[in-house]
C-alpha cells in the first residue's frame, strides 16, 4: 500500500485540486483507492458526494487531525488531502505513514513561504531524513501568460525540492470539481490531451512511487526465508547399532588380551574334547582289512 499525502500550511494553495486528481488517476489505472480528507473543509469529500457511479470508484475516508491513525488494512492506495495550517503532531503522524507527499503552492509570496516552512518541518522528521518519505513540490494556478512558472521553478532549486512542473489556472478544473470529475475521466481529445500533457511528471512520479512499494513488498523478509545454521564443529554422535545387528559393527583393531584363568580353562575344555573324540573312533575289524 502506497499513501501520498499533499500538504501545504497556507489555504486556497490548489490541494484539494491536486489530490482529488490524483485519486482519478489512480483509479483510472484500475487501483483500488482511497481519498482521505483531513481537511475540516471536507472539499474532497464533498467532491466524491458528486463523483458519477459511472466512474471507476474511489473509497471515502474522514479523518480527524487531532487523531489521525494508520490508514484502513486492505485498501490498495491511499491519497490524503490535508487542511491549512497543518503542523505539528498532525504533520508527523502524516509523515509517519506516507510514502511521498507533495507540496502545492502558486505563485505568491505567501504561498511560497507557508510552503518553505512545511517542507522544513517536514525534513526534521526521520522517514524523510531517510529518504523513506518522498517530497516533491508542484506549482498550481499558475497564470500561462505571466513568468510565475519559472519563479516557481526557482523557488523549487532554492528549496533544493523535487519538482514537478506546474499546473496552469483553467476553468476545466472548477468544472471538473463540480461534477466529481477529473481531467482523467473524460474521453481523450485534442483539448483534453492538451491539459494532461501538464500532468505527465506528476504522473510519472507517481508511477515511481507504486513501483518502489510494489518492490519493497515483494523482497522477501528474514523470518519468511530463515537462513540455514553455520554447520557445527561438533560432529554428532551415532546412534546405538541395535542388539540384533552386530554384524555391522567394525571389528576391533585390537583383540582383547585373555586372562591366565581363561586360559587355562580353554586348555581343558580342549583336552577333554580330544580324550572324547579318541573314545569313540571305531577301528576296522580285521576280515575288512587288506
Amino acid at each position: 500500500m502506497a499513501v501520498i499525502a499533499v500538504v501545504n500550511r497556507k489555504g486556497g494553495s490548489g490541494k484539494s485540486t491536486l489530490a482529488t486528481h490524483i485519486a482519478s488517476y489512480l483509479a483510472e489505472r484500475g487501483f483500488e483507492v482511497m481519498l482521505g480528507d483531513v481537511d475540516r473543509q471536507q472539499s474532497s469529500r464533498l467532491w466524491l458526494g458528486l463523483r458519477p457511479q459511472s466512474r471507476p470508484v474511489i473509497h471515502g475516508w474522514t479523518i480527524d487531525e487531532r487523531n489521525f491513525a494508520r490508514p484502513p488494512a486492505g485498501v490498495k492506495h491511499v491519497v490524503l488531502d490535508t487542511p491549512g495550517g497543518f503542523q505539528g503532531v498532525g504533520l508527523m503522524k502524516v509523515a509517519l505513514y506516507a510514502d511521498a507527499i507533495l507540496v502545492p503552492s502558486t505563485a505568491s509570496l505567501f504561498d511560497r513561504r507557508a510552503a518553505a516552512e512545511c517542507v522544513k518541518e517536514l525534513r526534521s522528521f526521520p522517514r524523510v531524513q531517510l529518504g523513506k518519505c518522498r517530497l516533491a513540490s508542484v506549482g498550481m494556478r499558475i497564470d500561462g501568460r505571466t513568468r510565475n512558472a519559472e519563479m516557481i521553478d526557482a523557488w523549487a532549486l532554492e528549496q533544493a525540492l523535487e519538482h514537478l512542473g506546474s499546473i496552469k489556472e483553467a476553468q476545466i478544473y472548477a468544472r471538473c470539481l463540480e461534477q466529481g470529475l477529473a481531467i482523467f475521466d473524460f474521453p481523450r481529445n485534442r483539448a483534453i490531451e492538451g491539459f494532461l500533457v501538464e500532468w505527465q511528471r506528476i504522473c510519472g512520479w507517481l508511477d515511481g512511487v507504486l513501483a518502489a512499494q510494489t518492490a519493497a513488498a515483494q523482497v522477501p523478509s528474514d523470518s519468511a526465508n530463515p537462513q540455514p545454521a553455520p554447520p557445527s564443529s561438533v560432529l554428532p554422535r551415532p546412534a546405538p547399532a541395535a542388539a540384533n545387528n552386530l554384524a555391522t559393527l567394525p571389528a576391533p583393531s585390537v583383540l582383547p588380551r585373555p586372562s591366565i584363568l581363561s586360559a587355562a580353562l580353554a586348555q581343558r575344555r580342549a583336552e577333554a574334547a580330544a580324550a572324547a573324540a579318541n573314545a569313540n573312533v571305531v577301528e576296522t575289524p580285521a576280515f575288512l582289512r587288506a
